[in-house]
């Protein structure tokens, strides 16, 4: 069982700056992708950005590209997400997912453990 808790969120104005912490706690399988997904009002959840505890390649959406940043820390089951000149597109609620099982990065069902979620609002 693994456990997700997921800090940083808060409301900011177009062109600022939010770091999201995602922290894993129990026992992670050997495959440590992590992912942060988002999901706003009346949208789908997206994936927009994964990496590997470990090594292993890292993964961003388009969308945020230039702007987000993913990192990690192993020692501390720690994945982080620096989110630059904030949009108000970027508004949403934040999840981070873990425990990738198969298929693409990017779409919810490849992963088993889901966080509460930390909502995030950019005001223009």
């Amino acid at each position: 069982q693994v456990q997700l808790v997921e800090s940083g969120g808060g409301s900011v104005q177009a062109g600022g700056f939010l770091r999201l912490s995602c922290t894993a706690s129990g026992y992670m399988s050997s495959n440590k992708r992590m992912a942060w997904f988002r999901q706003a009002p009346g949208k789908e959840r997206e994936g927009i950005a994964s990496i590997n505890i470990g090594v292993g390649p890292t993964y961003l959406a388009d969308s945020v590209k230039g702007r987000f940043t993913i990192s990690q820390d192993s020692t501390k089951k720690l994945v982080t997400l620096e989110m630059n000149n904030l949009k108000s597109e970027d508004t949403a609620m934040y999840y981070c997912a873990a425990e990738f099982q198969s298929g693409s990065w990017d779409l919810p069902r490849s992963y088993h453990y889901w966080g509460q979620g930390t909502q995030v609002t950019v005001s223009s």
